[in-house]
C-alpha cells in the first residue's frame, strides 16, 4: 500500500515539473457542450483553463464553433504578434532602447514594456509585442520586487541597526524622484509592502536588501532616506528587479542574445521552436485575473464592442472585478438577462470567430418591416 502511494506521489511530482508548453501540446483541452456538469480534473490544465471545474456554473449548453486556437498552437506569425518576452534587461541601455531593438529584431509594428528601468539597473522587463501591448497598462501598475546594494557613508553600530531602519521604512512613504528621473519631480506617496536585510559588510559599509513595493517607487530615494534615518548618509550602489507583476527572474527569463538567436534560427533554418520558447502567449499575464467563460457565439460581438450580456456567460468566478462588474455572483445566479460587465479592453482580433448577432427571427421581422415601408 505504501509503495502504491509513493508511486502516485512521484507521478504527481513529475506532472507538476512539466512545463506549460509540454502540457499544452499533450492534449486539446476541448470543453464539450453538455446538459449536466461532468467531473473534471483541470488542476493541470494550462493558462486560463486551470481549475476550470472550480468556476461557478451558470449553464453548460452552447454550440462549439471550429474557430480560434489554443494559445500555444497558434501559427508562428500570430504567436509572435500576440505574445510577450520576460527579458533580463542588460545594464547601460535604457528601457526605451531595449524595446526598440526587440521591435527591429522581430520586425513587428509595436512593442511596449512593463515599467521603466534606469539604464544601470538590470532584471525583469516584460516586453509586450503587437496585440499584447494592450496589456501594458495593467503590467506597469503591478507590484515590483527588487534586490539592491546600499553604501553607507560612515560606520554604524551593528547589522541590526540597519535591519531595524529598513523595517521602519515600510508602508506609505513620501518620495520625491531624484534629479535625474523619467518623471516630473513632485512629492508623491508610494507604498513599501515588505523589506528585509539579506547581508551587511561592516568593512566596506555595504548592505544587500530585498524590497517588495508599489509601481513607481524609487529605490534610489529609499537608499538616501535609509542613510538619513541612520544619521550617516547613504546611496544606492547597485539594483536588480527580481519580479515584475506575476513574473519573476526564475520564470523563464531570456536575454537579448536569446531573442536575436531565436529570430536568426527561424529566418535561416525555419526552426520556430526556439522562438516559441523565448516568447510566451499573452494569456500567461492574465492567470491571476478573475474569469468569465463566454459562449463561442458571443465572442465576436464582444470584439466589436458589445457589453457582456448574461445569456452569453457559461461560467464565472466567485467575485468579479469591481472596476468593470455590473453584477455580483449572487445576482448572476438568480437572473436570466442583463448586463454582466462592461468592456475595458479587447485583445482578440475581430472576426476570429464568425458573426452570430442579427440572425434571429425578431431581427429578420424588423428588417422585413423596414423593407416593406420603403
Amino acid at each position: 500500500m505504501a509503495e502504491v502511494e509513493a508511486k502516485k506521489k512521484k507521478k504527481m511530482k513529475k506532472l507538476n515539473e512539466e512545463e506549460i508548453g509540454e502540457i499544452q501540446q499533450s492534449g486539446d483541452f476541448f470543453i464539450q457542450p453538455e446538459s449536466k456538469v461532468a467531473t473534471l480534473d483541470t488542476s493541470q490544465w494550462p493558462l486560463l483553463l486551470k481549475n476550470f471545474d472550480k468556476l461557478n456554473v451558470r449553464t453548460a449548453h452552447y454550440t462549439p464553433l471550429p474557430n480560434g486556437s489554443n494559445p500555444l498552437k497558434r501559427t508562428i506569425h500570430d504567436y509572435v504578434r500576440s505574445g510577450f518576452i520576460n527579458l533580463d534587461k542588460p545594464a547601460n541601455p535604457s528601457s526605451h532602447e531595449v524595446v526598440a531593438w526587440i521591435r527591429r529584431i522581430l520586425r513587428v509594428e509595436k512593442t511596449g514594456h512593463s515599467g521603466t528601468l534606469d539604464p544601470k539597473v538590470t532584471g525583469c522587463l516584460i516586453v509586450c509585442v503587437d496585440r499584447a501591448t494592450r496589456l501594458v497598462k495593467s503590467q506597469q501598475s503591478a507590484g515590483k520586487e527588487y534586490v539592491g546594494i546600499v553604501r553607507l557613508h560612515n560606520a554604524i553600530e551593528s547589522e541590526h541597526v540597519l535591519a531595524r531602519a529598513l523595517e521602519t521604512l515600510t508602508g506609505a512613504l513620501f518620495q520625491r524622484p531624484p534629479l535625474i528621473a523619467a518623471v516630473k519631480r513632485q512629492l508623491r506617496v508610494r507604498t513599501i509592502y515588505e523589506s528585509k536585510l539579506i547581508e551587511y559588510d561592516p568593512e566596506r559599509r555595504l548592505g544587500i536588501f530585498w524590497v517588495s513595493c508599489e509601481a513607481g517607487t524609487y529605490i534610489r530615494t529609499l537608499c538616501v532616506h535609509l542613510g538619513l534615518l541612520l544619521g550617516v548618509g547613504g546611496q544606492m550602489q547597485e539594483l536588480r528587479r527580481v519580479r515584475s507583476g506575476v513574473l519573476g527572474e526564475k520564470d523563464n527569463v531570456v536575454t537579448m542574445h536569446d531573442v536575436l538567436d531565436a529570430q536568426w534560427q527561424f529566418d535561416h533554418n525555419k526552426d520556430e521552436s526556439y522562438l516559441r520558447r523565448v516568447i510566451f502567449p499573452l494569456e500567461k499575464l492574465l492567470v491571476s485575473h478573475r474569469r468569465l467563460v463566454m459562449k463561442d457565439s458571443s465572442v465576436n460581438a464582444i470584439c466589436y464592442g458589445a457589453k457582456i450580456m448574461l445569456p452569453g456567460v457559461l461560467r464565472i468566478t466567485c467575485y468579479l472585478c469591481s472596476a468593470v462588474a455590473l453584477m455580483t455572483t449572487a445576482v448572476i445566479s438568480t437572473c436570466d438577462h442583463g448586463i454582466v460587465a462592461k468592456i475595458k479592453r479587447v485583445i482578440m482580433e475581430r472576426d476570429t470567430y464568425p458573426r452570430k448577432w442579427g440572425l434571429g427571427p425578431k431581427v429578420h421581422l424588423n428588417m422585413t418591416s423596414m423593407m416593406t415601408s420603403l
